[in-house]
């Protein structure tokens, strides 16, 4: 099969088509012919040296995928060869074929394309996880998105109306506020342009806010902390700018906060696969009925690769990219 691999250095131009052998799936796993794959930040860090592959993942980059089931694992009931999945993989999404847990897939909605799909998997199971489980978030509290205009972003706008919770969001542009707001984003700040702190505390009338999403780092720990209200809850998915800083632990004594925060590669298959139960019982009919939608920003031929890569970097897309595998 034809894969994605990538050379030592680690940029978006050492990566290239290589020929490899078709994986065979586990018991338990399921081998999907790839329509189209996901391309997410953690496959840029992992690329540039940053984000090894746990222990038995595939080395070949790729969280998430789309396409037709051709084999089973052993002990596989649940899934059929010819069944329509999108699933969430350790890796090896980049190739023509990819194995995925069978307990980590979930059906295509009718509603939705195979590119659409394909940009699901890993924003999803992985806002849940942080905003429903970690972060408790819940009716008419109020939730801090940075980084709104991002995949992650944009599922976290859709989860918090979903909840009945009232998205923020910071972005880096008129352009990108613009679109979270139809989005249905409540508020959008222009990071560069506007203090978000003092916005956040004009824009609450100085209440604050109830949880927030964090995937800056650096410089906004403590910026988080001061626009948490009593009880709030900071939950951390990257550090795009850093993980360590100096900090004031004082506001969380005194409002009682929490700080938290997971990523979703190191998580066991059980715990993945709570998460698919979830979404496919709390999200998937929300997508049948035409309620949720995502957004796909480009698609990109499996070929060029790098370029979906730079696209990721420059930070100038606003929602998912995919790559065109099988499609």
């Amino acid at each position: 099969m034809q894969h994605i691999t990538f050379s030592a250095e680690g940029t978006p131009e050492s990566m290239h088509l290589a020929e490899g052998q078709r994986p065979t799936p586990d018991a338990g796993d399921i081998l999907i012919e790839v329509a189209y794959a996901g391309v997410n930040r953690p496959d840029v860090l992992q690329r540039s040296g940053r984000y090894p592959p746990p222990p038995g993942a595939s080395p070949i980059l790729g969280l998430e995928v789309s396409g037709t089931v051709v084999a089973l694992g052993e002990g596989v009931t649940q899934w059929a060869v010819g069944d329509r999945v999108t699933a969430l993989t350790p890796g090896g999404g980049y190739a023509q074929y990819c194995v995925a847990p069978a307990a980590h897939a979930l059906p295509i909605p009718a509603t939705l394309t195979l590119a659409e799909a394909a940009a699901l998997p890993e924003t999803w199971f992985t806002v849940w996880a942080n905003l429903v489980d970690l972060g408790r978030l819940k009716a008419g509290e109020r939730l801090l998105i940075h980084g709104g205009s991002s995949g992650i972003g944009l599922t976290a706008i859709q989860l918090a109306r979903h909840l009945g919770a009232i998205p923020l969001v910071t972005v880096g542009s008129p352009e990108k506020a613009a679109f979270c707001l139809d989005f249905g984003a409540a508020a959008a700040i222009d990071y560069k342009r506007e203090d978000f702190v003092s916005k956040v505390k004009q824009i609450t009338s100085g209440e604050g806010i109830d949880v927030v999403l964090d995937m800056v780092g650096g410089p906004y720990y403590q910026k988080n902390a001061s626009v948490l209200r009593r009880d709030g809850r900071l939950v951390l998915i990257a550090f795009l700018e850093g993980s360590k800083t100096e900090f004031d632990f004082a506001p969380v004594l005194l409002k009682r906060l929490v700080i938290t925060g997971s990523a979703m590669r190191p998580r066991s298959i059980a715990e993945k696969e709570a998460l698919r139960d979830a979404l496919r019982e709390a999200i998937w009919p929300e997508w049948a009925a035409g309620r949720l939608k995502p957004h796909i920003h480009a698609s990109f031929p499996l070929a060029q690769a790098a370029a979906a890569h730079r696209l990721m970097e420059s930070s100038q897309h606003v929602g998912k990219i995919v790559l065109a595998v099988n499609a």
